[in-house]
């Protein structure tokens, strides 16, 4: 009596058709095209420095690892480095270890 009936629409009355299911996901594409520049072109961009940055490491440069350690390098292997912490004490540690590359004589001023 109070209460009208519902009538469903078919999908060929729908709105829009084709653009209307396009314009439905263009928020979720907006929002996986700001992720990339916004959070993993940026993480890829640092993860290409750090491995250059492991690639370019010599003897003698002056580095600080991940425990905080700063020692100037004594040797270098595939994935080892051997670091002079102070005079006569060395301690081997991995290369992914290895944070920052600090500038020549920083070890001198400390």
């Amino acid at each position: 009596m109070f209460i009208t009936d519902a009538i469903a629409q078919t999908t060929a009355a729908g709105p829009g058709g084709l653009m209307g299911n396009l314009t439905s996901f263009l928020p979720i594409i907006l929002m996986f095209v700001v992720l990339y520049f916004l959070m993993i072109r940026p993480q890829m961009k640092r993860q290409k420095e750090q491995k250059a940055m492991m690639e370019a490491l010599a003897k003698g440069d002056e580095v600080v690892t991940s425990g905080g350690l700063l020692g100037k390098i004594v040797k270098v292997s595939d994935a080892y480095i051997t670091v002079e912490v102070s005079e006569g004490n060395e301690i081997v540690v991995q290369k992914a270890a290895i944070t920052t590359l600090l500038p020549k004589g920083t070890l001198k001023g400390l």
